[in-house]
């Protein structure tokens, strides 16, 4: 027996219908750019809470917040706050800055001498962010504007951006807007220098979409569509060369309207900010006992009590906090990171004691969160 009808049966039919072919990356892109650029107005336009799931930033963040433009915040459309702390001084690349907002607030942090890069391929909002960029640098006291704005795709970088060129690369809640997200890791691991970092806030699902899910034009624009599996987006990392992504935050996101709610099912998507290192040489695919241990400086602004590299490593300041091979390198281990002058690194590779313990917790609690224990809710410490 079947459950399949003859073909004399109705066209009703219990027998699952084939997905219809995917969309081209072309078309996906054109789709994307009408959406952020002339659909939506304002991010009350949305339709989830995509753009609007992650913690309140930093009170430093926020202090800049608020006194950006109206109009750079009126169009922001992301999902987390992808905007480290102690980056004075360093080169940062934006992927998909739309209205700018991030980029306002990282030319804020990294100072008259550093200087900010946003990529966007929608003429509208580049027009939103470059129109103010020039003012608000001359309100800070800068000599010259330290943002630029370069019309261009995140997965092949205008030809402006070289290898090796950037501190740091952010994003937010645009990497799932690609039809190609290997690529978009690849591109970002090319323009950081050897220590830099990619660190981005995005949407993603725990499971892997059917085609018709992510075909779908209204869930692509509001990020639901392009979210990737957890568990595929770390073996992507791996393979673009940023072993070891570690997960700083997580925050639940709802799919408010209803219509769409019954197209995505029981799918849970997460807004997640994710700290991807490159180092090359010194990352291993699982975390290994160097008999290492770090103490933390203090030294970040807004950060002078403790510092959280990821959801389970909280260094308080001055107390010394055994670490894995990858975290001590992540932190500074013979100087490479960008992280490196706020930390200081004791022992080498000289001694392994083979897989880091991660059973019990380090030495070390949070003092503004809950324990911090080697116990990883996404990415890897083990």
């Amino acid at each position: 027996m079947s459950c399949c009808p003859k073909k004399e049966a109705p066209a009703t039919s219990c027998c699952p219908t084939k997905e219809a072919p995917a969309k081209s990356g072309e078309t996906i892109m054109k789709e994307v750019e009408e959406y952020y650029g002339k659909v939506l107005s304002t991010s009350k336009d949305l339709k989830t809470s995509a753009c609007t799931a992650s913690a309140r930033p930093h009170r430093l963040i926020m202090d800049i917040i608020k006194k950006l433009p109206n109009a750079v915040t009126e169009k922001f459309y992301g999902c987390g706050a992808p905007l480290p702390l102690g980056i004075d001084g360093l080169s940062v690349l934006d992927l998909g800055s739309g209205s700018g907002r991030d980029c306002y607030v990282a030319a804020t942090l990294v100072g008259e001498q550093g200087k900010v890069t946003g990529i966007d391929m929608t003429q509208e909002q580049l027009v939103v962010a470059r129109e103010h960029a020039e003012a608000y640098t001359k309100s800070l006291g800068y000599a010259k504007c330290n943002m630029e704005y370069l019309h261009g795709y995140i997965e092949k970088f205008p030809e402006s951006i070289k290898d090796g060129s950037y501190d740091m690369v952010i994003s937010n809640c645009v990497v799932n807007l690609s039809p190609d997200k290997p690529a978009v890791l690849r591109e970002a691991y090319r323009a950081l220098k050897e220590g830099g970092e990619f660190y981005f806030s995005d949407v993603y699902c725990d499971r892997r979409l059917p085609q018709h899910v992510k075909d779908h034009e209204v869930l692509w624009g509001e990020c639901i569509s392009g979210a990737l599996y957890i568990e595929d987006f770390i073996r992507e990392s791996n393979k673009a060369g940023f072993t070891d992504p570690r997960e700083l935050s997580r925050d639940e996101i709802k799919v408010l309207d209803p219509e769409l709610s019954a197209i995505t099912g029981n799918a849970k998507f997460y807004s997640i900010t994710y700290r991807l290192f490159k180092l090359p040489g010194m990352l291993e695919t699982k975390c290994e006992d160097y008999g290492q241990f770090a103490v933390y400086k203090g030294t970040i602004p807004g950060n002078q009590h403790n510092y959280m590299l990821d959801d389970h490593h909280v260094l308080i300041t001055g107390k010394p906090f055994l670490v894995c091979g990858n975290t001590a390198a992540m932190l500074g281990e013979n100087g490479k990171s960008w992280l490196a002058k706020h930390f200081t690194i004791t022992g080498d590779r000289s001694v392994h004691y083979g897989l880091f313990d991660c059973s019990s917790p380090p030495a070390v609690t949070a003092s503004a969160s809950s324990a911090a224990s080697c116990a990883p809710k996404g990415g890897s410490c083990c």
